[in-house]
C-alpha cells in the first residue's frame, strides 16, 4: 500500500481508471494490507474477498474516491 501512495495522484488515478490494471492494482492493494496488518481485522479480509470478485467496480470508485479524498476507499 505504501507504494501506492507513494506514486504522483495524477497516476494513481489514471491507474485505477485502466479497467484491466485496476483490478491488479485493487487486488494487491487490498491483500497487501490483509497480510502486513499485525492485527489482522475481518473487514479488511471482507473487502479484500470483495475486491477480488468485483474489483473493477472498486477500482472506479477508488479512482474518485482517491480524487476527492486523497487516500483509497475503506484504506
Amino acid at each position: 500500500m505504501r507504494w501506492f501512495n507513494s506514486l504522483p495522484r495524477l497516476v494513481q488515478i489514471i491507474l485505477l481508471f485502466i479497467p484491466g490494471v485496476n483490478w491488479v492494482i485493487e487486488v494487491i492493494v487490498r491483500w497487501s494490507t490483509f497480510v502486513v496488518l499485525k492485527k489482522k481485522k475481518t473487514l479488511h479480509l471482507v473487502v479484500a474477498l470483495v475486491v477480488t470478485v468485483f474489483g473493477v467496480f472498486f477500482g472506479i470508485l477508488d479512482a474518485i474516491w482517491c480524487l476527492l479524498h486523497k487516500h483509497l476507499f475503506l484504506a
